[in-house]
């Protein structure tokens, strides 16, 4: 029997209670009100209610869909809730359905939701097999796995021999550390197909391979070098370091093949890397771009460098773009913090890569093509994608304190990171039970660098000034888990501009003064600054008095009148989340005193791989980071699943 409606007035003002105390979002109540408003006048049935709300939050958290199972089994631990602010939501909605079976059954026969495979009548809510969502989330999820599965199974001409020979040229010079050589192999499964990715932790030479997979492209191509190549990166600070790395790469490699291919011309060719958003022709003030399935990007091979914090949307949008002739090439750290929008894309599509579960078709290609011999471990019945994915397992560059504090964190060994942390290495510190002057104390030493040059002014050519003081800055950046709080973004990034002004380091005489650092928090195409760029805001050497912001990337350093940025920052403290994509060589990470579901394993391994020579930990409490590397993130995603079917 149907309620009435004074019937749910329980859980709407529970609902209410909890949207009050910041427990959920103003937009998952307002959300379930629409849906519940979409049957009217008939009373909404408490579960879809419920399922509504759950639904919107869980979004909020990065989940692209509501496993039933969790539902049923209670949402707790995704939600961050206690056991008992759940029990007393679900008793508001009682009775409910016990087993994810009687909730799709339930769920189903409700007007506002459709079930995949039958009439649509575009309902908000979609019910595919056990897995609810919202709309535009189930369509991103199933163009993924779509363009995914039909490029993993597409299988190109390959001339075994003559791409060995290639890769025999182009690795001469590197001795494998261990054999199978990952770096040779990845390059001949990339090759065979429409999709490759590569994954593997810092230092295990992403892109290093990745270039010399593009020589050989270009080398085995019809017409040697008529590819149209395109980088790209979620931010310009990646971007800008991926273009570097592998234009390096590739005229170190020019050398090496000399008159065979004319490879610094071919590398001189690909123009400059872009963010996705760039690439893509973002339009502002809409979610939509200029290029799609209808205009597609004029590209041969795209290269996608920390493909770990490309979102489900962006991600299907950028298929949904990418012609199918064309070659889609993912780099990423699989486990790297995924990103803050919906979606572990990266995660998902790596989830058979350590164990390689490759097909005896794989292992022979692969021996023919590159000489390699994939071990027996890594043989087995793997899907289509995981024949086009390989894991590159040794790090040349985390081979001290930090890379095994790195590899026990991912590990989830607490014992092991707590031993590494109190080696007393000079490139790995702890600093517990810490207290916030600490932490101002190692900002005012780590920015005193940029500072003192910031100090003594241009002694030379502008440009060459500002690159030095902006290079400093990139040296040295503290962490943190959270924005609020004395631990968190907010209440460092003003604790910080107070210390150094004490210290008469700098001078704040407004929202805007010399030294002041920003960082980008919303694309602008009017201005050329993207989510995430930061800058430095420097005088301005044509108009006395006027202060500029001042960007790095690469050896590049291009510049914007401070007023004309609306959407800034102070960032001499930043998220995690927003650090990826970066590397420092003296990384502060800064965990805070009140444990939380954001902190996880992940959060910790993406803090640690920032830096590149030393990593400094300052906890007030030394239990909140054995919690947190006991937390794995888990994001709630049918796309496995969607692959595979």
């Amino acid at each position: 029997m149907a309620r009435t409606e004074p019937d749910i007035q329980a859980l709407w003002a529970e609902i209410a209670r909890l949207t009050e105390a910041g427990e959920l979002r103003r937009l998952s109540g307002a959300f379930a009100r629409f849906v519940a408003s979409l049957d009217a006048p008939a009373a909404p049935p408490p579960a879809l209610v419920l399922a509504a709300t759950v639904l919107s939050e869980l979004e909020g958290h990065g989940h692209s869909c509501l496993q039933l199972a969790d539902l049923a089994e209670g949402p707790a631990t995704l939600l961050g809730w206690s056991e008992e602010q759940w029990k007393t939501l679900a008793t508001a909605a009682a009775p409910l359905p016990r087993s994810a079976k009687a909730w799709a059954a339930q769920l189903g026969a409700c007007a506002q939701v459709w079930q995949v495979g039958e009439f649509d009548y575009d309902e908000p809510l979609v019910l595919d097999g056990e897995r609810l969502y919202l709309r535009r989330y189930w369509r991103d999820e199933l163009l993924v796995a779509q363009s995914v599965r039909e490029r993993a199974v597409a299988r190109r001409a390959v001339d075994a021999p003559a791409v060995r020979e290639w890769l025999d040229l182009l690795f001469a010079s590197q001795r494998a550390a261990e054999k199978p050589d990952w770096q040779k192999l990845a390059c001949a499964i990339a090759l065979r197909g429409a999709v490759g990715i590569i994954t593997g932790g810092p230092g295990t030479g992403k892109t290093y391979t990745v270039a010399r997979l593009l020589a050989l492209l270009f080398a085995t191509a019809p017409q040697a070098g008529s590819q149209r190549v395109a980088l790209a990166a979620p931010t310009g600070k990646a971007a800008a370091r991926l273009k570097q790395s592998i234009d390096k790469a590739l005229n170190e490699l020019a050398e090496r093949v000399g008159a065979r291919l004319p490879l610094r011309e071919l590398t001189a060719r690909m123009g400059a890397a872009r963010t996705l958003h760039s690439l893509l022709g973002a339009r502002p003030d809409s979610r939509s771009f200029a290029h799609h399935r209808g205009n597609p990007l004029e590209v041969d091979v795209l290269i996608v460098d920390e493909a770990s914090m490309v979102h489900l949307e962006m991600m299907a949008c950028l298929l949904d773009a990418l012609p199918p002739s064309a070659t889609l090439i993912l780099l990423g750290d699989k486990d790297q913090l995924a990103s803050v929008e919906a979606g572990a894309v990266l995660g998902d599509l790596c989830h058979d890569a350590q164990a390689g579960l490759y097909a005896p078709e794989t292992l022979d290609y692969v021996r023919a093509a590159s000489g390699e011999d994939i071990p027996p471990d890594y043989a087995g019945a793997g899907g289509p994608l995981a024949q086009q994915t390989v894991m590159l397992r040794h790090s040349r560059r985390f081979g001290g304190p930090i890379g095994r504090l790195a590899l026990a964190v991912n590990a989830g060994d607490a014992a092991g990171a707590d031993a590494v942390l109190r080696e007393g290495d000079a490139s790995v510190r702890w600093i517990d039970q810490a207290q916030p002057q600490q932490l101002l104390q190692l900002a005012q030493s780590g920015y005193g660098a940029y500072l003192e040059l910031l100090q003594a002014g241009p002694q030379g050519v502008h440009d060459d000034w500002v690159r030095q003081v902006l290079q400093r800055f990139e040296a040295f950046r503290i962490l943190c888990a959270v924005r609020e709080g004395e631990w968190g973004v907010s209440g460092l990034n003003e604790a910080i501009g107070q210390r150094l002004e004490a210290a008469r380091l700098l001078r704040r005489g407004g929202e805007w003064y010399v030294g002041r650092p920003v960082m980008v928090t919303r694309n602008d195409y009017g201005t050329g600054v993207f989510n995430g760029d930061i800058g430095l805001t420097l005088p301005d050497p044509a108009r006395p008095g006027s202060l500029r912001v001042y960007f790095l990337e690469g050896d590049t350093v291009r510049s914007v009148l401070a007023t004309r940025l609306r959407n800034v920052e102070t960032a001499f403290a930043m998220t995690v989340h927003k650090s990826q994509g970066s590397e420092f060589r003296h990384t502060v990470l800064a965990l805070p005193r009140e444990r939380s579901a954001i902190l996880t394993r992940e959060l910790v391994y993406t803090g640690i791989t920032r830096a590149s020579e030393i990593f400094t930990l300052v906890t007030p409490a030394g239990e909140v980071l054995h919690d947190a590397i006991a937390r794995r993130t888990h994001r709630a995603s049918g796309l496995r699943a969607m692959i595979a079917r």
